[in-house]
């Protein structure tokens, strides 16, 4: 295959709408827990500590790649390796999503945490399938826009837990409102029913041993123990200050003055179709400029879009405003995830896609599972009266939201630095050594 696409060649494929599917479907669950039920819990009283403490129903997501190996190595007795394990993945995460229609934070708040945590578990696993099966489907020359797009998509996925979800929470009993955003899960379901089994020339591991210790020691192996530290502390600090800034954003737009509804449409639309049209120019730029460059211009904007936050808080619910935010927030926030995931994707050898993404996309998802407890002790502090929160911290004093973005950005500036590293602006990946 030609090492240059035309726009006509990479928009007008197969693959790139495959990409598309399966970025809305891996993204549903993960804003199912990040957004909607966060707005939930805080419309029934639920404090900001105890919305953060939820937040550790994010820790499949930092821990997905001790199950890795079993994926890669075992195939489910229908539909193949890769898409056998979507289905099953995708119809558990049907059921645990539909099971918070019947519980009440008032009294479940444990049950709360458990089922999310079902859903967190089986949202990772398919995550490792999705992301395994995007490495194998796309060449290297299309991994920035196939990426760009799944981010996209993914993104888009945002709107219907945090859009339509909360706009319909203003209507009906938020038990009606889990049910019908959980029927969205058949479009994964249905998509994997439709597209194939990968065939290529990728020889799977013989046995679950190989299968947990070669894709580890091929990844230091070939980048040596020094650049494979250098690439896991990038990935992880690349966007940890935009984790933290988003970890609490729906409650965040309700304490600002914002109503429900104005969340659901003005934030979730505007973010909607900034994020669509920041993916379809950010996959472009990535085809002309590369993995590299990218990763430096879009970090920058990226850290900058968090500052918006701050200002919001400072000027109040005015919509306008907001709208101008979230289209910023989205188009830079975007732009990192699609280079990221590239960069991440780039990285992997395609004989172990599922357990060296799993390992990867790992660090990337760490700082969410703390993120929100960070998030609401600086905006709030802890007092003598937050019971574990006091025992473990201590007294302090909180900061309000506006240092507290502030702090998000400073988050970001480590990332940027770790790019001379691992990805000098001089010097594409597209031009290192091959690790298919």
């Amino acid at each position: 295959m030609k090492d240059k696409l035309s726009l006509k060649e990479a928009l007008l494929n197969k693959r790139i709408l495959i990409c598309i599917f399966n970025g809305f479907t891996a993204g549903l669950p993960l804003y199912f827990l990040a957004q909607l039920i966060p707005a939930w819990l805080r419309s029934e009283n639920v404090d900001l500590k105890t919305i953060g403490f939820f937040s550790v129903v994010m820790l499949p997501y930092s821990f997905k790649y001790l199950w890795a190996p079993f994926l890669d190595r075992y195939i489910p007795p229908f539909l193949g390796r890769r898409r056998g394990w979507m289905m099953i993945s995708q119809v558990l995460l049907l059921i645990s999503m539909v099971a918070c229609a019947v519980l009440k934070p008032a009294v479940d708040i444990q049950f709360v945490i458990y089922v999310g945590f079902a859903v967190g578990a089986f949202s990772a696993t398919q995550d490792i399938v999705l992301d395994a099966y995007r490495r194998e489907l796309l060449p290297d020359n299309e991994l920035g826009l196939g990426n760009s797009f799944y981010a996209n998509a993914y993104r888009v996925a945002g709107f219907i837990p945090g859009g339509l979800g909360l706009i319909l929470a203003d209507f009906m009993p938020w038990s009606m409102v889990f049910i019908i955003i959980s029927l969205f899960m058949f479009v994964g379901i249905i998509h994997t029913l439709m597209i194939d089994e990968i065939e290529a020339d990728i020889t799977p591991p013989k046995s679950l041993k190989e299968a947990v210790i070669e894709p580890f020691n091929d990844f230091f192996k070939r980048d040596g123990v020094k650049g494979g530290l250098l690439i896991l502390s990038f990935i992880f600090f690349y966007k940890f200050g935009d984790i933290v800034a988003t970890a609490l954003i729906t409650p965040f737009y309700i304490d600002v003055g914002f109503s429900k509804s104005v969340i659901g449409t003005v934030a979730k639309i505007v973010g909607l179709w900034s994020m669509i049209l920041g993916g379809f120019f950010g996959g472009l730029l990535m085809l002309r400029w590369g993995i590299n460059k990218s990763l430096w211009i879009f970090g920058v904007i990226q850290m900058l879009s968090i500052l918006g936050f701050a200002v919001l808080n400072e000027m109040g619910p005015v919509v306008w405003a907001l709208g101008v935010v979230v289209a910023f927030e989205y188009v830079g926030v975007g732009l990192g995830s699609a280079a990221l995931m590239a960069y991440i994707a780039k990285s992997t050898n395609k004989n172990f896609t599922g357990t060296q993404l799993a390992l990867l996309s790992s660090f990337f998802a760490i700082p969410k599972s703390f993120s929100g407890i960070l998030f609401g002790i600086l905006k709030e502090g802890v007092k003598e009266s937050d019971g574990i929160f006091y025992s473990i911290f201590g007294k302090i004093h909180g900061i309000g939201y506006s240092n507290t973005f502030l702090i998000c950005a400073l988050l970001a500036v480590p990332g940027m630095v770790l790019l001379k590293w691992v990805a000098p602006w001089g010097a594409g990946m597209e031009e290192s050594s091959d690790k298919a």
